[in-house]
């Protein structure tokens, strides 16, 4: 029997080694974000990914009490943005406790909800969070999001910058100055503690050591000066507060007198030396752990 030789195998030539070393090189191509899994999404910077949130923890529209210009202006503001028509960045800044997060989250929901009801499923509202310490990788989340067919609220909570911080820089050319500009499907919401994002007396410093002392000045204030819309939040009166605390039993059917919810209420604002929707709402938890009333759903 004639003995057959195997097929000899030709070795790759310089050319296709070249290109097999590079194939293995490059990075492995990234799906798309799915973008239907589900309402919100946080940002994760360091994998350049997109977390659904299954469960956003917010409350209804209705049971913020005490910001209703705020609530109004912000919820006209996204409802323009939905819709595709022009709207502004929007800064709220101020006291602590008094809804600036819980208003972001809220007014989403009604928008996202509105527009479910009018059957415009091409074109779903969604509500991204990047967290503070990741600002400056903005733009690359923008990047991912500006070819999505969807609308996206981005916003950050409790933004403000510290000495030696640069990451404003990456924001105030995301917001307005930057070649690319915002995204026509993005808009960006961030709270605040501070109107300027800038502690004072890094400003004076600043303003000390410079040629011209008030380009740094300048500076600071224009990031702020990006948000077309700012939304003030000041401390509540004691009537204000003990409105959101009312609400909040009626809507949890707490059992309570008038008399006694407004006594313990009061007492235990003056415990916390302060009166905010976050003081009713603690106030609230205590209220239901007591009558073991559950504030799930």
């Amino acid at each position: 029997m004639e003995h057959i030789k195997p097929p000899t195998t030709r070795p790759p030539t310089l050319f296709e080694r070249l290109v097999q070393a590079l194939e293995r090189l490059a990075p492995p191509t990234r799906a798309r974000p799915d973008f239907a899994a589900a309402e919100a999404f946080v940002w994760q910077a360091k994998t350049r990914h997109f977390q659904p949130v299954h469960a956003i923890n917010r409350v209804p529209l209705s049971l913020l009490k005490g910001i209703d210009l705020q609530l109004e202006q912000l919820l006209e503001n996204t409802r323009r943005f939905a819709n595709g028509l022009p709207a502004n960045n929007a800064l709220l800044w101020g006291a602590r406790g008094m809804g600036k997060s819980s208003l972001i989250k809220a007014v989403h929901g009604t928008v996202a909800s509105e527009i479910t009801k009018k059957g415009k499923s091409d074109t779903q509202l969604k509500l991204i969070e990047i967290h503070r310490e990741d600002i400056d990788s903005l733009p690359t989340c923008l990047t991912e999001l500006r070819t999505a067919s969807d609308a996206f609220i981005v916003f950050t909570d409790d933004l403000s910058f510290d000495h030696d911080d640069t990451s404003y820089k990456s924001l105030k050319a995301v917001l307005e100055g930057g070649i690319e500009g915002r995204p026509d499907n993005v808009i960006f919401y961030a709270t605040s503690n501070r109107r300027h994002l800038m502690p004072r007396d890094m400003v004076e410093n600043e303003q000390s050591s410079a040629l011209h002392p008030s380009e740094p000045v300048e500076e600071k204030v224009s990031l702020s000066d990006r948000f077309g819309l700012w939304l003030g939040f000041h401390s509540c009166s004691q009537d204000e507060y003990l409105e959101m605390v009312r609400v909040y039993a009626d809507y949890f059917n707490l059992k309570y007198s008038k008399t006694s919810l407004q006594r313990q209420a009061l007492a235990w604002s003056m415990a916390r030396g302060a009166r905010s929707g976050r003081v009713a709402w603690q106030f609230i938890q205590d209220l239901a752990g007591q009558q073991g009333v559950s504030l799930k759903g």
